[in-house]
C-alpha cells in the first residue's frame, strides 16, 4: 500500500473528487452514530426509572444524570443536520465547509462525552483513558480526515483533556503521567487514521483508475466498430465489382483453360474475402452489450430447416444428419444467430471429415437445459489446441481436409452467440475419431 499520505495530501487529480466521496461517506457514519449514541443514552435514561434506587445511590450520580440529559438533547442535532447534509449532497454532489466543520465537532462530541462521562463522573482520570483510547480508535477508523484535519482535531483534543485535568483538580505527578498516555494516544491516533486513510485512498484510485480504463475500452470498442463498418463499406463494393468483372469475362467463349482458372481464382478470393468481413463484422456487432431479441422458438424446425439447406447443396462431401429425441423443443433465441452459429459448426465439420461421410445434428433434454450437439467423424482436434479453439484468431485454425482457408472467427462468433443466449458450449475431440460440440440452452419448455 501507498504510504506517502500518511504525512501528505492527496494530488490534485484526485483531491476533489475524492473529498466529495469520502465527506458523503463521513456523513452517513455520523448518521448512524447519532442513532446509536441515542438510543443507548435513552436506554439508560429508562433504567434510571425502572431501577431509581441502586442508580441513584451510585457514586456522582447527579453528574452522569446531568450528562445523560447532555447527550440526549444535543445528539440529534447532529442527526438533523447530518440527514440536512446528506439530502443537500444528494442534491448537489458537492462537499462543503459545513459538512466538514460539522463531522469535526461530531468527532470532538463523541471524543469529549467518553471522557466526561468517565473523567468526571467518576473523579478518576484513569479510567478516563479507557474511553479515551476507545473514541479515539472509532473516529480514526470510521471517519475520514486530510492530514492538516488529523492536527487540528489532535489539538482540540489535547486541550480539551489539559482542560478536564485541571478542572478535575488532578495532581501534578498524575497530571504528567496522563499527558504522557495522551500524548502516546493522540500519537497512535494521528498514524491510524492516516493509515486507514492511505488504505481507503488507494482503494478508491484503483475504483477510478478501473472505470477510466473502463471507459477507454469501450471507446476503443467504439471506434474498433466504426473502423470495421467504414472497412465492410468500403471494401465490399470494389470486391462485388471484381466479381461482377470476373463473371462478365467468363461469360466470354473464347476462355482458354489458364485464363479460366484465373477467374476462378478471382472470384474465390472474392467470395473469401467477403466471408472474412462478414466475419469481422459479426465479431464486432456481438462484442457489444446489445441483447438478442429473442422469440420462443421450437428447435427442431429450426434445426430441420439448416440441415434441409446443406442436403440440397451440390457437391457437398458429407451427409448431414438430423436426429431429436424431445418434440416439440421451445427455447427463446435469436433465429438468425442461433442458426449462423450451429452453420458455422457444420461448416466446420465437413471441412474436417472425409468424402461421404456423416455429419450428426442432435437434440436431446438434459435436466433443465436443450442440448445441441453437431458430431462428426473426421479429423479430430488435438488436445494440445482444445483449449484455445474458441479464441478470436486462435492458433488452433486449420487448413480444411479440402484446402479450405479458415479466418479464426467463426468458433469464437459461434461461443459469442451462446453466451448471449445465456447458453454454453462444449467441444469433446479425439485425433483420428472426431469432434462433437454441445451446446446447451435453458428451455422455454411445453410439454
Amino acid at each position: 500500500m501507498n504510504t506517502h499520505f500518511f504525512f501528505n495530501s492527496l494530488p490534485a487529480k484526485y483531491k476533489a473528487s475524492y473529498r466529495d466521496y469520502y465527506t458523503y461517506q463521513n456523513l452517513v457514519a455520523i448518521r448512524a452514530g447519532s442513532i446509536i449514541f441515542l438510543v443507548l443514552n435513552v436506554v439508560i435514561r429508562i433504567l434510571y426509572f425502572v431501577f431509581p434506587v441502586s442508580l441513584t445511590r451510585a457514586q456522582n450520580f447527579p453528574e452522569f444524570s446531568l450528562s445523560n440529559w447532555v447527550f440526549i438533547i444535543i445528539t440529534p442535532i447532529f442527526l438533523i443536520v447530518s440527514n440536512l447534509f446528506i439530502a443537500n449532497f444528494k442534491s448537489h454532489k458537492k462537499a462543503t465547509a459545513g459538512m466538514s466543520l460539522l463531522v469535526f465537532l461530531f468527532s470532538v462530541y463523541i471524543i469529549s462525552c467518553g471522557m466526561y462521562s468517565s473523567f468526571i463522573a467518576t473523579s478518576d482520570p484513569s479510567n478516563a483513558l479507557t474511553l479515551y483510547l476507545i473514541a479515539l480508535s472509532l473516529i480514526s477508523a470510521i471517519y475520514v480526515f486530510e492530514y492538516y484535519e488529523t492536527l487540528i482535531l489532535i489539538i482540540t483534543i489535547e486541550i480539551l483533556f489539559t482542560a478536564l485535568l485541571f478542572y478535575s483538580q488532578t495532581g501534578s505527578t498524575q497530571m504528567v503521567y496522563n499527558q504522557l498516555i495522551s500524548a502516546i494516544l493522540l500519537s497512535a491516533f494521528y498514524l491510524t487514521s492516516r493509515y486507514f486513510f492511505s488504505y481507503k485512498v488507494n482503494y478508491y484510485q484503483q475504483v477510478i483508475e478501473i472505470r477510466e480504463k473502463n471507459v477507454e475500452i469501450e471507446k476503443a470498442g467504439e471506434f474498433k466498430n466504426q473502423v470495421l463498418g467504414m472497412v465492410a463499406h468500403d471494401l465490399r463494393n470494389p470486391i462485388a465489382a471484381v466479381e461482377s468483372l470476373a463473371m462478365i469475362m467468363e461469360m466470354d467463349h473464347d476462355l482458354n483453360d489458364e485464363m479460366q482458372e484465373n477467374l476462378n481464382m478471382m472470384k474465390a478470393s472474392c467470395i473469401k474475402a467477403r466471408t472474412i468481413i462478414d466475419d469481422l463484422l459479426e465479431a464486432a456487432r456481438n462484442d457489444t452489450n446489445d441483447v438478442f431479441e429473442m422469440e420462443r422458438t421450437e428447435l427442431n424446425q429450426l434445426l430441420k430447416g439448416i440441415v434441409n439447406d446443406w442436403e440440397i447443396q451440390q457437391d457437398l462431401k458429407a451427409d448431414v444428419i438430423f436426429t431429436s429425441n424431445i418434440n416439440p423443443a421451445y427455447a427463446k433465441v435469436n433465429k438468425e444467430k442461433l442458426h449462423r452459429a450451429i452453420d458455422n459448426l457444420v461448416s466446420n465439420a465437413i471441412k474436417f471429415s472425409k468424402d461421404n461421410s456423416r455429419v450428426d445434428v442432435r437434440l436431446n433434454k438434459k435436466s433443465e437445459e436443450l442440448v445441441i450437439e453437431v458430431q462428426d467423424y473426421g479429423l479430430g482436434i488435438p488436445a494440445d489446441m482444445l483449449p484455445d479453439v474458441f479464441n478470436r484468431f486462435s492458433k488452433a485454425r486449420r487448413t480444411g481436409l479440402r484446402g479450405e482457408e479458415s479466418t479464426g472467427l467463426g468458433l469464437s462468433i459461434v461461443r459469442q452467440i451462446v453466451e448471449k443466449h445465456n447458453g454454453i458450449i462444449d467441444v469433446e475431440s479425439i485425433v483420428g475419431r472426431g469432434t462433437v460440440f454441445s451446446i446447451k440452452l435453458p428451455t422455454a419448455w411445453l410439454g
